[in-house]
């Protein structure tokens, strides 16, 4: 739902023009500062988003999602743009709408997740037995969570 200034209270109080001026310039001012940082935040998390298509162990599609929660409060024509997108808007709609993640999208980034972090485990840290295990359990837990969403077939 989309904000709106509702100044009909202050009509009928005793307040100078003056000072109702000022409150309304006050809070504008803040409303706008709030809509840039959004804004701002909503760019960051596509960045992060778009980092994690090429890096394993960063997730994509919850930052796609974090930048389209911030963008719908703050900037309707970036989350349309974002939604339009022919490349990012189907992983924030199939996530919206269905709650899956396409089978293809699963199979990939479970094997470059493992791929990775067996790398990491056997050539990286492999004097570490703690690393070593600590890495596992995130390599289990996170494709515990991709695989507990549903399937998008199409």
């Amino acid at each position: 739902m989309p904000f709106r200034w509702n100044f009909e209270g202050f009509r009928n109080e005793i307040v100078p023009k003056s000072l109702l001026s000022f409150a309304a310039l006050r809070s504008f001012s803040y409303f706008c500062r709030v809509k840039t940082l959004l804004v701002i935040l909503g760019a960051l998390a596509l960045l992060l988003g778009l980092i994690g298509i090429f890096v394993p162990l960063l997730p994509t599609t919850p930052f796609l999602l974090l930048a389209a929660a911030l963008w719908v409060r703050s900037s309707p024509k970036l989350y349309g743009w974002l939604l339009a997108h022919r490349r990012l808007g189907p992983y924030i709609r199939n996530f919206r709408e269905n709650r899956a993640i396409p089978l293809h999208a699963k199979i990939l980034s479970v094997t470059l997740l493992w791929g990775t972090l067996l790398y990491c485990i056997v050539a990286v840290v492999n004097a570490w037995w703690w690393a070593q295990l600590s890495l596992l359990a995130v390599a289990v837990g996170v494709t515990w969570h991709i695989l507990s969403f549903a399937t998008l077939r199409k």
